[in-house]
């Protein structure tokens, strides 16, 4: 279909009646100039191009965060995302990926950020991006990579300073990547913190949600304070935790959870870890990940030009963290299948089951 013109003007439908009288487009300027009459003080205000590596020039129409937001969707990585482990490798239709998780992830992130009154546009930006620095199989591939990075491998640190550097994001979204998870210092930002509780909040319930799909568990085995407190179902949960944090900002000023409400979240992924991630068929499957990728990683520093050629290092010191990188974006069936061809693996040995899913 061409459209429907009218005038100079084509309209998308014959019988369309939309229209709207605005003086002027709503610009990055006016959505700069209305952040800073309704946001709360302490939020993240967005300002020109933002602060990045290598300098740019302000959009027209886009703030910078939500520049950084539509970077981040349209990246290789995120796309990625959609191939790898969640909690269940090789996911039928209605389990999560990593891609869903971390739309989910988002979907509390700005639920938390419009009911506090600060960024949402940032927020969404770090969550969309939280777990670019996943590599295929789950929390696995950090147990892999650790063998040959001297400092480790954390995804969250990885995502930020690896893999999305070519999207010259700003500080203040990268900063947020790079420190959700709780083992990492706070963010610099109250939306970086914001998503740091989105995270939890969602990989919790959701992941509970997948095992009972799955039949690892089932609603009668949850503790009864957590179905006492946050309820039994995603939506109860996801409701109670949100509730929380937005109440216990606006009682205290600050970031965080009712502490009746915070044990129940502890409570609920005590009850993840035990049943679900370190299960006897989780462990088997981690360590089977774990030997694939580690096997990757050997076989391309011995034949790197196995790689593509923008992952061709000018410097043998460089090789290393070149075919992790190479590895680390893999999603699983590409790395599986290249399990079975370069590293002869029989398919009936590659990783099948429950992982683990923070």
């Amino acid at each position: 279909m061409a459209g429907h013109a009218e005038g100079d003007v084509v309209r998308a439908h014959r019988d369309s009646h939309a229209h709207l009288h605005l003086p002027a487009p709503i610009g990055r300027e006016a959505r700069e100039e209305r952040e800073r009459l309704v946001l709360r003080p302490g939020a993240t205000f967005s300002s020109g191009a933002g602060t990045r590596a290598v300098a740019e020039e302000p959009d027209v129409e886009r703030t910078c965060f939500e520049r950084d937001r539509d970077r981040i969707v349209h990246s290789t990585a995120f796309r990625r995302l959609a191939g790898k482990t969640q909690v269940v490798v090789y996911p039928t239709d209605h389990q999560r990926t990593r891609l869903t998780h971390a739309i989910e992830v988002a979907q509390v992130a700005t639920s938390l950020a419009r009911g506090i009154g600060v960024n949402v546009a940032l927020a969404d930006a770090m969550a969309l991006g939280h777990d670019c620095g996943h590599g295929p199989g789950g929390h696995a591939s950090e147990d892999a990579f650790d063998a040959f990075l001297s400092g480790g491998y954390d995804h969250g640190p990885w995502g930020a300073d690896v893999v999305l550097t070519p999207l010259n994001l700003c500080v203040e979204t990268l900063d947020g990547i790079r420190n959700h998870s709780w083992s990492r210092p706070a963010p610099m930002t109250i939306e970086g913190e914001l998503v740091s509780w989105a995270d939890r909040i969602a990989y919790c319930a959701h992941d509970l949600e997948d095992a009972i799909h799955a039949g690892i568990v089932s609603l009668d085995d949850l503790p009864r304070e957590v179905v006492a407190i946050a309820g039994g179902t995603r939506r109860e949960q996801l409701a109670v935790f949100i509730r929380s944090i937005i109440t216990t900002v606006a009682e205290t000023g600050v970031v965080g959870m009712d502490a009746e409400v915070a044990a129940a979240l502890a409570s609920l992924r005590a009850f993840n870890y035990e049943r679900i991630y370190t299960r006897p068929e989780s462990v088997a499957q981690s360590n089977a990940v774990i030997e694939v990728l580690r096997g990757l990683v050997e076989y391309y520093c011995e034949h790197p030009g196995a790689m593509p050629t923008d992952y061709h290092g000018p410097a043998e010191a460089d090789r290393v963290t070149t075919a992790v990188t190479y590895v680390g974006g893999m999603t699983d069936r590409y790395a599986f299948d290249m399990a079975e061809e370069r590293l002869g693996w029989d398919h009936d040995r590659l990783p099948q089951g429950i992982g683990r899913g923070d």
